[in-house]
């Protein structure tokens, strides 16, 4: 379950580039290995965010986990939805549970392709 259209980070997010902006959120690997997720905290709006920098918490049943930005570029907007439906994530990691949209004027770097990304999981990367 690694879509093909995507990009990917060793630390298990996804990332979708359209023109300028890049949205990105965690991907089913991570909400699986999560289980039920409760809360979501995420940057706000204006914040300059860089390749590696925590950026929001994802809370589980399970554990509290960091979410690593993987991109640079400023926080243009967040889903706010999750802040009532945290559970969305679980639901539906590549659409409705998109975390955080950044401008990222010079583009996106160092991401994993699908294949790779899918190697990586399967402990090849």
């Amino acid at each position: 379950m690694v879509p093909e259209d995507l990009k990917y980070s060793t630390e298990h997010e996804w990332v979708r580039v359209e023109g300028e902006i890049a949205s990105f959120g965690i991907t089913h690997f991570a909400q699986e290995s999560l289980g039920d997720i409760v809360f979501v905290s995420l940057p706000k709006v204006g914040t300059s965010l860089a390749v590696g920098d925590v950026c929001g918490e994802v809370e589980s049943t399970k554990s509290v986990s960091d979410i690593y930005s993987p991109v640079s570029g400023v926080v243009v907007r967040v889903n706010a939805d999750l802040d009532s439906a945290p559970e969305t994530v679980n639901a539906d990691p590549y659409n409705a549970g998109w975390m955080v949209e950044v401008s990222v004027a010079n583009g996106v770097s160092g991401l994993l392709s699908a294949a790779e990304y899918s190697q990586f999981l399967d402990g090849g990367v």
